[in-house]
């Protein structure tokens, strides 16, 4: 049986307050950008799904330890996952404890098409300083990117630039790393640089503005993948273009 393909979607904001009304906001969105989509279910114990008949008083209720719990579509065939959750403020940057929101969708067609959207709507929904969507399994290459040792490689094994752990970074609006699709708010746009319309004419064609007025921005056509000559040249296009990401800019 072939496996399939997903698409993982993670956005990084300020810590949830109380039964934080963003919670339905990223859910709420989530169905607005994906035609057809319900996420009226959570998971039993041991996996199965159960509907909720009150889902949006189920959530807010059941806010707790600064995230809320899986929910999804009820489609094992075709299953749509969404989580929140707390990272502590030791492993945040800055210093800040963040809410982080985990989403994965199955890597077809119509969720490629809606993808953009489906980020936007998490990342405006959450108050997120940033965030990404990619192919899963990108998870293992950012790994290799992160630098461990002040002694360590200056490149990882696939010739992209070591990046500082995210507890190292400053501040919470400097993006940790790049993605397939990238959503910058208009802080962490700011904290970046972009856009300059002199040097990121190839990234505007595939970006857009967002009503806060962040961006998102798509990298290549098609969803990354690291075996791809021309979009491992793309990003490390982009890492050159925005040394501040990671935390590489000379202080």
């Amino acid at each position: 049986m072939t496996r399939r393909r997903a698409l993982t979607l993670i956005v990084y904001a300020p810590a949830l307050v109380g039964k934080d009304g963003r919670t339905l906001n990223v859910i709420r969105g989530m169905e607005t950008a994906l035609p057809g989509l319900r996420l009226n279910w959570r998971l039993s114990a041991g996996g199965r799904p159960i509907a909720l008949q009150q889902r949006d008083a189920w959530l807010l209720e059941s806010v707790e330890d600064g995230g809320f719990p899986l929910i999804c579509n009820g489609h094992e065939r075709y299953p749509v996952t969404v989580m929140g959750l707390e990272n502590s403020a030791l492993f945040s940057p800055g210093g800040q404890s963040q809410f982080e929101v985990h989403a994965k969708l199955p890597l077809d067609e119509p969720v490629v098409a809606a993808a953009p959207a489906v980020l936007e709507a998490v990342a405006e929904g959450a108050h997120s300083f940033w965030g990404h969507a990619s192919p899963y399994g990108y998870g293992s290459e950012v790994a290799q990117q992160f630098r461990r040792s002040p002694h360590g490689p200056e490149r990882s094994p696939r010739g992209l630039p070591m990046l500082n752990l995210p507890e190292k970074l400053p501040a919470p609006e400097i993006p940790c790393f790049l993605g397939w699709l990238n959503y910058w708010s208009a802080a962490a746009a700011r904290a970046i640089g972009f856009p300059d319309p002199a040097r990121d004419s190839e990234l505007l064609e595939r970006a857009r503005r967002t009503e806060s007025g962040g961006w998102v921005v798509q990298l290549t056509d098609a969803p990354l993948d690291y075996d791809n000559p021309a979009h491992l040249d793309a990003l490390k296009r982009a890492y050159e273009r925005f040394p501040e990401i990671g935390g590489r800019a000379a202080p």
